[in-house]
């Protein structure tokens, strides 16, 4: 399920500055991905991600089915952006780090002026939008 939002940068970082709430979302989501449960993701668990959400054709604008090497070759390099120490896992602190970095982008590319977008119920947007309402109620 999806809505449209009115939100603006200042949204985003807001949420991400609120460590307690931020973290707290981004736990839920480390813990979804973790499916055997060892807090650790390994690439196959976030590849699964990465594919469920159609990374390359949602956000490289690709039409066609990819070739397997060119999806592995994507997926890697997004991979490698979250395993930071190159152990072959992302952990819960390295999984933290990259998506505040991730939301911090998203904040800096939408600016102050408010944008309407489509955000989807569950993602990370979403809980910037529903915080920002919250406290504005």
């Amino acid at each position: 399920m999806s809505s449209v939002e009115i939100l603006d940068g200042r949204t985003v970082q807001s949420f991400v500055e609120d460590e307690r709430a931020f973290n707290s979302c981004v736990d839920a989501r480390f813990a979804a991905l973790d499916a055997d449960h060892d807090g650790r993701l390994s690439y196959a668990e976030m590849a699964a991600e990465l594919m469920a959400l159609r990374v390359r054709e949602a956000h490289f604008g690709a039409d066609e089915p990819a070739a397997a090497a060119e999806l592995a070759e994507l997926y890697g390099a997004l991979f490698s952006r979250f395993d930071r120490d190159g152990d072959g896992a992302v952990d819960r602190e390295e999984f933290r780090a990259e998506m505040r970095e991730v939301m911090l982008g998203v904040a800096r590319g939408l600016g102050v002026l408010p944008v309407q977008m489509v955000v989807e119920e569950g993602s990370l947007l979403r809980r910037a939008v529903d915080r920002e309402l919250a406290g504005a109620a």
